[in-house]
């Protein structure tokens, strides 16, 4: 399955011509002309990868790359800076606001994607290759927890007035099997899709329901009556 990649620059021109490019190597690319477009559609898509210029009105790349660390969603997002900047002062704020890879322009767009390739297989290393999380032994943490959780369930008092959330029907089947204490591996095996499919919709749960792990999750799901 191809990498998802975001691609957030000004320039209508380079912004095409990247997109292009990258489509071209067979990545998945999503474009946006600005950080406040780049955010939503971040927040929505959950990419891969994130390349985005750092001079563009209102919210300049730093600004923007500091909104993405600051979510705990995004904090191993690979990241690569787009820049007519060449000064090493300018790389070193980059790099200190939490950037992977500096690209000044004009640049071979055979450099881009070899820098891309460089950071997704980093990721994918340092993942154990299989899209499941770094920390594997808290994610197995929570899934005990969660199976604790429901042998006690009848101590869980369900809100009277349950809590209407709009989740898609893979949300919810995913949201479904998360509550009967499966792991990401397991809950892709019956869905027939791929652990880093299984992630985005945990992460996007996370994100409606405002819980910030599957141990909450599975709790506010069963008091607001989301899953039986």
């Amino acid at each position: 399955m191809s990498a998802q990649l975001l691609l957030v620059d000004d320039e209508p021109g380079l912004r095409e011509a990247v997109q292009a490019y990258l489509e071209d190597s067979e990545y998945k690319v999503q474009v946006a002309s600005n950080a406040t477009e780049g955010w939503e559609l971040l927040e929505t898509t959950l990419p891969d990868l994130l390349i985005t210029d750092v001079m563009m009105p209102q919210i300049d790349g730093y600004q923007f790359l500091k909104q993405v660390r600051e979510d705990p969603r995004f904090k191993a997002l690979p990241v690569v800076f787009l820049t007519a900047k060449g000064m090493t002062t300018d790389r070193i704020q980059g790099y200190q606001a939490g950037v992977d890879a500096y690209l000044s322009k004009p640049f071979d767009p055979d450099e881009l994607v070899a820098i891309v390739n460089n950071l997704l297989e980093r990721r994918a290393a340092q993942t154990g290759g299989n899209g499941d999380s770094p920390d594997m032994a808290e994610l197995v943490r929570q899934v005990a927890e969660i199976k604790s959780l429901l042998k006690g369930r009848t101590g869980i008092a369900q809100s009277p007035s349950p809590i209407k959330i709009d989740l898609t029907p893979r949300e919810q089947s995913v949201l479904d099997l998360v509550a009967q204490g499966l792991m990401n591996k397991e809950i892709a095996r019956k869905l027939e899709t791929s652990v880093r499919n299984v992630e985005k919709y945990v992460s996007r749960l996370f994100s409606k329901t405002g819980t910030n792990s599957r141990t909450e999750l599975v709790r506010y799901a069963l008091e607001h009556g989301l899953t039986q």
